[in-house]
């Protein structure tokens, strides 16, 4: 229950919106355990591929602070070892190919035919690999497109483990869902996220989860979380200074949204081509619902000024946010 709009979102962001304090600490420990039991693999398993110490890398929304409840997912990327590989490029860079050559044993046991690294089966090694921890025997595990996923039973959330390579000009190489390879930083979104959220005092966090919520409550075709972070922070990046009211912030993001859905986002790390691959026809419904968001938010922002009409106010933001939203003391 709040008296003020303010305080009805930091109501709602800390109990329907963000992740707890508790959870996230035991998540965090529970990441770091298993990123430590990950590292003693080749140790145990005498044909597990060696590891390359130190550029295993947290990565996802949940690294990157921008995780909204529920936590379903926790993502890791676990980097081999080379051991003298070579890697080319196809398909105008959205595809590379990995060589291991004869000295390199282990990962040869992991190849096709022609001696290129099969990122599937990568996965499936590490997948098959992960009931050598006897904590994690009883565990369901299995490979989801380009990541072992390991689920336990003591918690909600899934581990995604994804196997990379760290190339010689300073990128990753990760499965594509295929057998091949593609390359990523997850490094660029985290310090691009970081940096951002600094030059507006560390409002912007917040402002994403808030957003994500919203992305998912409404009823619209769901935009991409990847690409609604990046559309997040370039309207944010753009701008010199922010309000330091929380509304204001949504409502002016929600005017910007309902044009620039419709425009190419180009992606932060350079790899990708456009990350806007809605359909035209999610993009008008997206433009349409977030039209009416921000008239809805502007009428809410109206009734606020004064005083006798703050629970309209509120009631507005429900209408927006849900029933989960805080109500009016």
């Amino acid at each position: 229950m709040a008296q003020t709009v303010n305080g009805a979102f930091t109501e709602f962001n800390n109990e329907s919106v963000n992740l707890t304090p508790e959870r996230t600490k035991k998540a965090n420990s529970s990441r770091d355990w298993l990123i430590g039991q990950l590292k003693n693999l080749p140790d145990k398993i005498d044909d597990f591929p060696a590891l390359y110490d130190g550029m295993s890398i947290k990565f996802g929304s949940f690294a990157r602070r921008t995780k909204i409840r529920p936590l379903d997912d926790i993502d890791l990327i676990l980097t081999f070892g080379a051991a003298g590989s070579t890697y080319w490029t196809h398909t105008y860079g959205q595809s590379y190919t990995l060589t291991a050559p004869e000295s390199a044993k282990d990962l040869r046991r992991l190849c096709n035919d022609d001696n290129s690294i099969n990122s599937i089966k990568v996965v499936n090694k590490i997948v098959s690999s992960l009931d050598q921890i006897e904590q994690y025997k009883s565990a369901a595990t299995h490979r989801r497109q380009e990541a072992a996923t390991l689920q336990l039973n003591s918690y909600e959330w899934n581990f995604d483990i994804v196997p990379a390579f760290y190339t010689d000009t300073g990128y990753y190489l990760i499965p594509d869902g295929n057998g091949g390879w593609k390359a990523t930083d997850p490094r660029i979104d985290q310090n691009r996220t970081t940096e951002v959220n600094q030059k507006h005092d560390g409002k912007i966090l917040q402002l994403i989860r808030t957003l994500k919520y919203w992305n998912i409550c409404t009823q619209m075709p769901t935009i991409p979380s990847y690409l609604f972070e990046n559309l997040i922070l370039n309207f944010f990046d753009s701008k010199t200074e922010i309000s330091q009211w929380i509304d204001v912030n949504l409502i002016n993001f929600w005017y910007h949204l309902k044009t620039s859905i419709y425009n190419s986002v180009a992606d932060p790390k350079g790899f990708q081509s456009d990350l806007n691959t809605l359909s035209y026809d999610d993009q008008v419904k997206i433009s349409n619902k977030a039209s009416d968001t921000y008239d809805k938010g502007n009428e809410a922002q109206k009734l606020e000024t004064e005083d006798k009409y703050r629970e309209k106010a509120i009631s507005k933001w429900q209408e927006i946010f849900g029933g989960d939203f805080s109500k009016f003391e």
